[in-house]
């Protein structure tokens, strides 16, 4: 009878505390993997709560949601230059992202969140500068 009530009183405490979301590291960086103004990694898939944890590595980068590449109703980010950050990911679907200061050097990165892609064709119909398209593109291919 102990042990029954000691396996039930675990049960309720696990009831209690749901698993809790996981959380990426995003560094942000004037050089690293992709070449020049780079987010590290700059594909990442999350579920729905799950966090990512910007760092500017190196000063001077934030993160912005680039207009038409979220999905309907998901909340627009824009963080503080040089700030570390966390950005909770709630919405499912396809999210692109831009370091303001160095967008048009190409600094890009796209989120995938759960299993919807209802927004990816509006995503990758997005226009942008010759740099950003060029990686968007194979971050997009990704995302499919």
């Amino acid at each position: 009878m102990l042990f029954r009530t000691i396996c039930l009183g675990a049960a309720l405490a696990v009831a209690a505390f749901p698993a809790s979301a996981d959380e990426v590291t995003v560094r942000m960086l004037n050089s690293g993997p992709g070449g020049a103004m780079v987010f590290d990694p700059a594909f990442v898939r999350l579920k729905p709560g799950d966090r990512i944890k910007f760092v500017p590595t190196d000063k001077g980068h934030n993160v912005e949601t680039v207009k038409g590449m979220a999905p309907e109703g998901a909340d627009y980010v824009k963080t503080a230059v040089g700030q570390d950050a966390v950005v909770t990911f709630d919405k499912e679907g396809v999210y692109g992202l831009k370091c303001s200061p160095h967008y048009l050097m190409g600094m890009v990165a796209v989120v995938v969140v759960g299993d919807k892609r209802d927004n990816l064709e509006a995503a990758k119909g997005v226009t942008h500068g010759k740099l950003a398209q060029k990686r968007f593109e194979p971050l997009l291919a990704q995302a499919q």
